[in-house]
């Protein structure tokens, strides 16, 4: 599955990274109708037409894709990744953290480091409005919080930076940066339950 792939299904959560109740079904084919559902947007990209494509992704789908085909592309600490496309823009996603995976990466902090106190897998929940139009994408934070507790932004882009390091960005992804949409990808449409990838 190439770079690119694993980009838009993650950016259809952030997409990433984030949201709190799981669909009600999940199966297999779901899985396996999400995965060939990307790679017609994959392939669609590859062939710079002129003509737009929409393509529906369900809540469902990406469910079941997340139960099922995600793991291996998954960060180390990170599971049970959900999403509920709630609509009008507005994600809710979950996931497990491994916050002792973070607090031994950080112990360099000391006693005053916050992370030196934090420890086990705990499940971690963020809501917020995906926006995009032109290409472009951007998450508008609303609110987070880990086991019931709300957490401030700044944890959580401790969190993300934790997660979204790569060679090519050292200090990981950062939560109000704007991104550009992969594939050709002009917006994402977030409905109820669904998502329409624009191209």
């Amino acid at each position: 599955m190439s770079f690119r792939t694993i980009s838009v299904s993650l950016i259809t959560v952030v997409i990433a990274a984030l949201a709190s109740l799981q669909a009600a079904d999940t199966s297999r084919p779901m899985a396996d109708s999400f995965a060939k559902k990307v790679a017609l947007i994959n392939q669609h990209a590859e062939r710079s037409p002129s003509s737009a494509r929409r393509t529906t992704l369900s809540e469902s789908e990406l469910n079941s894709w997340f139960a099922f085909r995600a793991q291996p592309l998954l960060p180390t600490g990170l599971t049970q990744p959900k999403v509920t496309i709630v609509g009008n823009g507005k994600l809710m996603g979950s996931a497990t953290v491994d916050l002792e995976a973070i607090a031994r990466e950080r112990g360099k902090g000391g006693s005053l480091d916050v992370w030196s106190y934090l420890g086990g897998r705990l499940p971690l929940n963020v809501t917020g409005v995906l926006h995009t139009k032109d290409g472009q994408g951007r998450f508008e934070l609303q609110a987070a919080d880990i086991s019931g507790v709300p957490v401030p932004k700044t944890l959580l882009q401790e969190l993300l930076s934790f997660y979204t390091r790569s060679a090519e960005k050292p200090q990981g992804v950062r939560l109000d940066d704007p991104f550009a949409l992969p594939a050709g990808i002009k917006q994402i449409e977030v409905g109820q339950a669904q998502a329409v990838v624009v191209q």
